[in-house]
């Protein structure tokens, strides 16, 4: 989003941009995850499957409820992007003492009072209410919130290296390490757990804007875990770890389109048998946090639920890797069973074989169709309009693709004739034909990257995959948006019976 300083948030911007997609007939919008990254910014390797970015909290919806004034919340002028991420976050420890101080308690609900005194007299009705949803919030989540925020903490003062590298007794979590960690750490404890109070707050109020508008929202699910994380330091019976903490093996993708090495993405792989055991209860409690933030969500790589490719440690490429069988089947049955229709769709593109086909038609599952990738073979392409079914998401591209504009450039001559034959050597410029034959498609959910509506070029790529630095930053600006955009936009979706 526009607006925010070092990065968009929750606030006005992005209800700016629901009233948009509305205006423009639109009535889902897709995002990437939303949890803490490490220093790439990638969204695919977070610190945590449950938790949020505190990075995309609105500031000034802090300055409305009293917790910072409305100079504190004026970022500086001459700071750097990661300079302005650290003033926020330094907000946000400005917005807890105002919190604190408002309430006259600290972070758990407790008075403060000096050791020998009185404590204060009890805050008035309406923040006792606040205190109290805090606490609803802190019992509700508690069972991944304290040790996420036990393992954000550690973080900080281990200097942020990873959890592998802490001293032996935290590492390997010994009960009494934890505990001296809980007193010693208990301030910073309740600064974790107060920034996800006020994000998941912030964002049910979000959602609810954007249901009155009509549009629903739609999250983004890695199918992996990043081995510097929460999860993996507090429940490592889950993952195929050694006992230093290291993965016996690590999860990627063999060679295909987008690399010729394949990816080692170097996350570990489950412990497929230990997750069966108590019913696949991680996987279901992971999903109940994603449907409280989304209206349903795409699980990435859900091949890797038939079979996943591991790597070996060592191997410097996936190259060297080898398929293994998963217990999809099994996971499903257990979120159908807890979930009645299954809230997923499944980004089933890559090397995909029967069995994986299989799989995601027996529970129902909407696959994917790229339109990017539709014109490079023959009229049995999968990809291809005329070949699309009612149960699959087509896109022009994704986040991982070039821009419409980048890739259309980029075409070698005989692929860029096939498609103006394939698409009636249409009048209008690119992207507008791939656009509408994604709105044309029988595909029951077409999704359109914003970059494409704005007609921009690769320089505005989101993602290259494979390539470790300078992805994940781009964002736009409202000037971009030509004033007919919506109208235009409303008229497609109305033609294509999307609207």
């Amino acid at each position: 989003m526009p607006g925010g300083p070092g990065n968009g948030d929750l606030g006005a911007h992005s209800r700016y941009f629901v009233d948009w997609l509305a205006n423009c007939g639109f009535s889902v919008w897709q995002m990437l995850p939303l949890g803490p990254t490490h220093e790439d910014l990638c969204p695919y390797q977070c610190l945590s499957v449950h938790a949020a970015d505190p990075g995309f909290i609105d500031l000034q919806q802090l300055v409305e409820a009293g917790y910072l004034s409305a100079e504190q919340a004026i970022p500086p002028t001459d700071l750097s992007r990661s300079e302005l991420l650290n003033w926020r976050y330094q907000r946000l420890r400005d917005a807890r003492a105002g919190f604190v101080a408002r309430h006259g308690q600290n972070g758990k609900g407790q008075a403060q009072g000096e050791e020998g005194q009185a404590p204060p007299p009890p805050p008035p009705p309406e923040t006792n209410s606040e205190l109290r949803e805090l606490r609803q919030f802190r019992a509700c989540h508690s069972h991944w919130l304290e040790d996420y925020a036990l393992y954000m903490a550690l973080r900080r003062e281990n200097e942020f290296r990873p959890w592998w590298e802490w001293p032996q007794p935290l590492r390997d979590r010994q009960p009494q390490a934890l505990e001296e960690a809980r007193e010693r750490l208990g301030e910073e404890l309740n600064q974790v757990v107060f920034e996800q109070f006020i994000f998941f707050r912030q964002w049910a109020a979000l959602r609810a804007y954007a249901a009155e508008k009509g549009v629903l929202l739609f999250g983004d699910m890695p199918i992996f875990v990043a081995h510097d994380s929460a999860e993996v330091w507090a429940q490592r019976e889950y993952f195929d770890l050694g006992a230093d903490g290291q993965p016996l093996s690590v999860a990627g993708v063999p060679p295909d389109y987008f690399a010729a090495d394949g990816q080692r993405w170097g996350n570990p792989h489950y412990n497929w048998q230990r997750m069966a055991e108590d019913g696949f209860k991680w996987w279901l409690q992971r999903l109940e946090t994603q449907l409280e933030l989304f209206d349903f969500v795409r699980l990435d790589h859900f091949r890797g639920l038939a079979a996943y490719w591991s790597i070996p440690v060592e191997a410097e490429t996936a190259r060297d890797g080898h398929w293994e069988p998963a217990p999809g089947h099994d996971l499903l049955s257990a979120v159908a069973q807890r979930f009645g229709q299954i809230p997923l769709v499944a980004e089933d593109l890559g090397i995909i074989t029967d069995d994986v086909v299989a799989l995601r038609e027996q529970f129902a599952l909407p696959g994917m169709k790229v339109l990017q990738f539709a014109f490079d073979s023959d009229s049995a392409n999968p990809y291809l309009p005329h070949n699309h079914t009612a149960d699959s998401v087509v896109y022009t591209g994704t986040h991982d693709n070039d821009t419409t504009m980048g890739w259309y450039a980029d075409l070698e001559p005989w692929v860029t004739e096939r498609m103006h034959s394939y698409l009636g050597h249409p009048n209008e410029p690119m992207p507008w034909p791939l656009v509408r034959a994604s709105l044309a498609s029988v595909s029951g959910l077409a999704i359109l990257p914003l970059q494409d509506l704005l007609a921009l070029g690769s320089d505005h790529r989101m993602n290259i995959p494979g390539v470790a630095e300078g992805n994940w930053r781009w964002r736009f600006e409202w000037e971009w948006l030509p004033d007919d955009l919506s109208g235009w936009l409303w008229e497609l979706n109305y033609l294509y019976g999307r609207v």
